[in-house]
């Protein structure tokens, strides 16, 4: 695969990392530089292993997890959605520790339904003979990048929008949801 190919594909990958991010820098009342760290590193971390894991899997699972891999992630994106939308119409006060997109399950959760797309491109460069080190990288990389940016960018549209935004905030992961769903159905 030569550069381009793999910059393009890395950045493809990375738009969901990107628009999560921003969510969570709109949600985020304060963010932190452990914020940026913790979302940035495991958004990258888990965009990186995905591909190995699917190259490593190969074709004897492909049909496996293509079937449902679009749910799961619908499934986890609205999970997380729901919850940082009732937490903007139930609250007044600060963004509590255990609702903190960036720790606990629901940073894992979110690392994971961000990457679910690499693993299926992971399988992909293994039914075209393609090395993996090297995409595995660049992806993470351009994960990690595309989410500071977007944690940055959501903090200041946040700032001038108030903490509500929110709950637009958690609609919008829902959509995003919705969107990989109906992709992988060939609606849109």
């Amino acid at each position: 695969m030569d550069w381009f190919s793999l910059l393009a594909l890395a950045c493809a990958l990375a738009m969901d990392a990107f628009a999560v991010a921003i969510v969570t820098g709109l949600t985020l009342n304060q963010l932190t530089r452990r914020h940026v760290f913790r979302l940035a590193f495991h958004f990258g971390l888990f965009q990186a292993l995905m591909p190995i894991i699917g190259w490593a899997a190969g074709k004897a699972v492909y049909r496996y997890i293509s079937e449902f891999d679009h749910w799961v992630a619908f499934g986890l994106l609205a999970f997380v959605g729901g919850r940082m939308f009732w937490g903007a119409m139930h609250k007044d006060a600060d963004i509590e520790p255990d609702n903190d997109p960036t720790s606990g399950w629901a940073l894992v959760i979110l690392s994971v339904a961000t990457s679910l797309d690499a693993l299926a491109v992971g399988l992909s460069l293994a039914m075209v003979g393609s090395t993996i080190i090297v995409p595995a990288i660049v992806i993470g990389i351009v994960a990690a990048a595309f989410t500071i940016t977007g944690m940055l960018l959501g903090q200041q549209i946040g700032s001038l929008w108030g903490k509500r935004i929110e709950a637009l905030g958690g609609i919008i992961l829902i959509l995003i949801g919705a969107k990989i769903v109906a992709e992988h159905l060939r609606l849109i």
